[in-house]
């Protein structure tokens, strides 16, 4: 196939996409309105594509990478000389690792617990299935919506001995509020257990707000009991995707994060990740654009970015109908109705208007709502988001909150997903809208039906549902259609 073809037809793929610049994506993607980053970031992707960061012998250049962009973190939050740190594939990889790593330094425990707040982020329940430590979560101030100390120290006692790890967030994704790490710490640091701060969002932020005067409790290595802290690089250092640093305290801590195999004919496998072989291009293209802002640089984005959030919750208290749900540490915004329209038609109503803002499901007592994230790039384009959310908010109003048949209610309810084979799902994606009954699904244009319907039923079937729903959107096309030049 020409090369031509082959470039038009990823455009054409591309134009499907959710943009990734200009600042009206508020949920994935992180852009900083730098042109000049952008291009250094894919220059030095390309150039590092092929090298492989398996053996770092191999290519000592990642290996010196890595190394800069671990203490270039470090010093930011207020490592000793003794942190060290590992470069991830993301916020997830990071978190898995720290849980791992957790429970691999406590052999002696037969069924490891690890104890976090309600709000700390899935990807702790990701590592609890993968790995077998028990997640305890916590319920949080139904207010601030931040972690408690004294419940969580009730849960440490609780579980005693079998606790490996306990976790709290800076900030929280749901709601960009920083957890109380230092009350926490100190419980932790009473019982001899590790503490790690999930700021996969929040630790390219809170560093450079500090310095701009803002209001920032201790977070991060200067607090006694932080023995780990994850903080992704492309997410707020809008590095190209998908880059993490997870940070130990001490070498001594991140020791039985490695995994390390003779037992075979071989070369002797030692990975300090999940991966083995990874691209070594993510890693330099964020050391380039890490470079390239530098400290500086990050403190005008993350002015930037901070002075966007102020004007946006100032814009949003400013609106009838709609209200912040707690007031946000950083960059993330999360707001509700007041009972007289949803959520879910406000998110479609703005992506009519080229907004993509993300729906949360309810989750206990607490209502649907909408995140936003807002990046530097977003920060000019406030007023007009503004007003796209005045716009929404008034359609929805005047279309009414969307209201689920009793008895789809009560079916929600009542279903056990474990009892639900292929065809039952099938018929259960075609009554949420997401198919046809037959297997074949769609996503549709409007999700707010489909999102009001999923919001009633309890997280397990919510779970299976969406499950199902990936399962059968990603298979393969029919055998014999020709899908790059359709």
């Amino acid at each position: 196939m020409p090369t031509e073809h082959i470039l038009r037809r990823l455009e054409q793929l591309r134009e499907h996409d959710l943009p990734t610049h200009g600042g009206r994506t508020l949920a994935y993607v992180y852009d900083s309105g730098l042109a000049d980053a952008d291009e250094l970031g894919k220059q030095a992707l390309a150039m590092y594509a092929s090298t492989n960061g398996l053996d770092p012998t191999a290519f000592p250049s990642l290996l010196a990478m890595e190394t800069d962009l671990v203490a270039f973190a470090r010093d930011r939050f207020h490592g000793a000389e003794q942190v060290v740190g590992t470069v991830t594939s993301g916020g997830t990889e990071s978190i898995l690792l720290a849980v791992q790593g957790a429970r691999d330094a406590r052999p002696d425990v037969v069924a490891p617990v690890m104890i976090v707040p309600t709000t700390i982020h899935a990807a702790f329940a990701k590592a609890a299935h993968y790995f077998g430590v028990e997640r305890v979560a916590v319920d949080v101030d139904a207010v601030t919506k931040r972690a408690e100390p004294a419940a969580m120290a009730t849960a440490m006692d609780t579980f005693g001995d079998r606790v490996v790890l306990v976790a709290a967030s800076a900030p929280s994704y749901a709601h960009g509020v920083v957890d109380p790490i230092g009350a926490i710490a100190a419980e932790t640091s009473a019982r001899g257990i590790r503490f790690h701060v999930d700021a996969c969002i929040g630790g390219w932020v809170l560093p450079w707000a500090e310095r701009l005067g803002h209001d920032v409790e201790p977070w991060d290595f200067r607090v006694e009991g932080v023995t780990s802290i994850s903080a992704d690089l492309h997410k707020y250092a809008y590095t190209p995707k998908g880059v993490s640093l997870l940070l130990h305290a001490t070498a001594a801590l991140r020791r039985s994060q490695y995994f390390a195999s003779a037992d075979w004919p071989g070369y002797t496998m030692l990975n300090a990740t999940m991966q083995s072989t990874k691209s070594g291009g993510p890693l330099a293209a964020a050391w380039a654009v890490v470079n390239l802002i530098g400290d500086e640089g990050y403190l005008d984005l993350v002015r930037t970015a901070l002075d966007g959030t102020a004007a946006l919750v100032a814009g949003i208290e400013a609106q009838d109908h709609v209200r912040l749900v707690t007031r946000p540490d950083s960059t993330l915004v999360t707001l509700q109705t007041d009972g007289s329209c949803d959520v879910f038609t406000i998110s479609d109503e703005m992506l009519t208007r080229g907004w993509f803002v993300q729906p949360q499901m309810s989750f206990r007592d607490m209502p649907a709502s909408l995140h936003l994230t807002v990046s530097a790039a977003t920060a000019d384009a406030v007023p007009d988001f503004l007003v796209a959310l005045g716009e929404s908010v008034a359609v929805a109003v005047g279309a009414g909150p969307i209201v689920v048949d009793e008895g789809l209610r009560a079916a929600a309810s009542s279903l056990d997903p474990a009892t639900l084979d292929d065809e039952a799902f099938d018929g259960l994606l075609a009554l949420a809208g997401l198919g046809s009954g037959t297997g074949q699904v769609t996503a549709p244009e409007r999700m707010a039906p489909v999102n009001a319907l999923l919001d009633v039923a309890p997280p397990a079937l919510r779970e299976a549902l969406l499950t199902a729903f990936l399962d059968r959107l990603s298979r393969p096309p029919r055998p014999g259609a020709d899908t790059l030049t359709e």
